[in-house]
């Protein structure tokens, strides 16, 4: 019996980032980083700006919105459920952000409460509950990798590099690993908790665990820079995005392939959009031989 396919990924060719940064004057590359990466801009402005010592800029406002645009945008166009419109005021508003994502009941604290919410139908339950139905069992699920921090980020190992890496510590989302496992639900659940702290101002903060060097929570996990100058001129700089971690041989994304049952790609378009690497993958179909 021929062994059964397997989706694999395959990312595109990484941007020469050192590159066009080593040499330049650092108001050059602060400038530029953010401009070259529309993608979390406010949080690779904020790593430079820390790692160079400066003020930091706000950046907690980018996360939410793109949290938001998945929660009511992309995941639901995904899911047939069509898109909808952010919540009126949704930058200045916390209260109404809250109810459009929780419904009156709020945050789920508990496991009960979380088990209730995805069967309530308020806020953005039914978008979760879909996401449930479109990966039953534990399909999608991968191993109990070591969450992100400042020791492992460098080491290029396989990591959990998301937002779930810092609110899996929550009890309700502790529930939905130990019945779902380590899967897309667990993962988007987690940008919900992730909003919640960003509401109560408890979302972790960027931190310099040495000179030069900046950890900034960015929309899709930790973002990690290095990066010292001489004379004004970078002389050094390297960086780690979570999507680095997300890519990584034997990570988030190829264990996740490899509970994903091939002859149900079509829902591998959803799954990428939940795992969100922000660089191109493409999706092949390759067995796997012994």
């Amino acid at each position: 019996m021929q062994p059964a396919p397997r989706l694999h990924a395959r990312p595109g060719q990484a941007m020469p980032v050192a590159a066009m940064v080593l040499g330049a004057r650092v108001e050059v590359a602060a400038a530029l980083l953010p401009r070259v990466f529309n993608l979390c801009r406010q949080a690779q402005a904020q790593a430079v700006a820390m790692a160079l010592g400066q003020p930091l800029p706000p950046g907690s406002d980018e996360i939410l919105r793109d949290h938001l645009l998945k929660l009511f945008v992309s995941w639901p166009a995904h899911l047939g459920q069509g898109a909808r419109p952010l919540p009126v005021g949704w930058a200045t508003d916390p209260a109404a952000v809250r109810v459009a994502v929780f419904g009156p009941a709020g945050v789920p604290a508990r496991p009960d409460e979380m088990m209730d919410f995805l069967t309530s139908g308020q806020g953005a339950a039914p978008v979760l509950r879909a996401i449930d139905r479109a990966f039953p069992g534990r399909e999608a699920v991968t191993g109990a990798l070591p969450f992100a921090d400042a020791n492992n980020l460098w080491t290029g190992a396989p990591i959990e590099n998301s937002p779930a890496a810092r609110q899996a510590h929550r009890p309700a989302l502790r529930a939905l690993e130990a019945t779902r496992g380590r899967g897309p639900l667990w993962r988007a659940t987690a940008r919900l908790f992730d909003i919640a702290a960003l509401l109560d101002g408890a979302l972790p903060p960027p931190q310099s665990p040495a000179p030069g060097e900046a950890l900034v929570p960015a929309t899709r996990g930790l973002y990690g820079l290095r990066l010292r100058a001489e004379g004004g001129v970078v002389t050094h700089f390297a960086r780690v995005t979570p999507t680095d971690s997300l890519l990584a041989p034997g990570g988030v994304l190829a264990q996740s392939l490899a509970t994903l049952d091939a002859a149900r790609a079509g829902q591998a378009a959803l799954l990428l959009d939940i795992l969100d690497p922000c660089s191109s993958v493409t999706l092949t179909r390759e067995v796997q031989h012994a």
